[in-house]
């Protein structure tokens, strides 16, 4: 029996990248994991196959996020999905905000419609996916926002996206006051730059290189190091750790 054992949780973008191993890892750790995915429902699938193949379970749940009702249509998804795979069971315990995009360029190169849309899937999505969800998270839940290391680091060619990560970063410090009273927890999780498909660039061999000197480990993160991080989060361990932002990126430019 995993530390999630009889537990659910919802990984917003769980198809693929740090998602995707966050939802293989809460698996393991035995919770009933629903795999959420905006547009590649096939992804989602195999991922699901994965994990039960594995012993665990899960299920995938479909949702546009950054569109108007979005919140609402993620819900809806989960409530049918959790009914059908688990003969009616409800309720939630583990709520991870993952899913996000990029907006490459500096401030100058920004359009309204790229700020727009940075903001929209990862600041106000999040922001109503908890607010609908609240009465689903039961009373000693979790709730982990995806952040990164750039609130940190300056990265002037990814200002918008900084931006986001930095208001899910005061989201998480306010509702973790919030919701308190209730026993529910909220982290955030910064990663730093790490080996997924977000960042095809890392395939040229200087650029990685370049990557891997940021931190002290002089390597790339791996989606199964950030999964660690909100396993432990999400577990029991945690119940005295709430309104953290949890630095995960390897000890990147700890030295500037």
């Amino acid at each position: 029996m995993g530390s999630l054992a009889g537990r659910t949780a919802l990984v917003t973008g769980g198809s693929r990248g740090i998602g995707r191993g966050v939802a293989e890892r809460l698996a393991r750790e035995g919770a009933r994991v629903a795999v959420h995915y905006g547009t590649n429902r096939e992804a989602a699938e195999q991922v699901v196959k994965e994990i039960r193949a594995g012993g665990g379970s899960a299920f995938a749940i479909g949702a546009e996020l950054g569109v108007p009702g979005d919140a609402e249509a993620l819900w809806a998804a989960f409530d049918a999905g959790l009914a059908e795979h688990t003969e009616g069971a409800t309720g939630l315990d583990i709520l991870v905000n993952n899913a996000g995009v990029n907006a490459l360029g500096r401030i100058h190169e920004v359009t309204e419609a790229d700020y727009d849309r940075v903001f929209a899937v990862n600041v106000k999505a999040p922001f109503f996916v908890i607010r609908h969800g609240l009465d689903r998270l039961r009373d000693g839940g979790r709730i982990v926002n995806i952040s990164s290391g750039a609130t940190r680091i300056a990265f002037p060619g990814i200002t918008a996206y900084s931006m986001t990560k930095g208001a899910l970063d005061v989201l998480t410090l306010t509702l973790a006051q919030d919701l308190g009273p209730r026993g529910i927890t909220v982290n955030s999780v910064s990663p730093g730059i790490v080996a997924t498909d977000i960042n095809p660039w890392l395939a040229d061999p200087d650029a990685h290189a370049q990557a891997a000197s940021y931190s002290v480990f002089g390597r790339v993160g791996q989606a199964a190091d950030i999964a660690g991080v909100v396993a432990f989060v999400a577990s029991e361990d945690a119940r005295w750790v709430t309104g953290q932002t949890l630095d995960a990126t390897g000890g990147s430019v700890l030295g500037v």
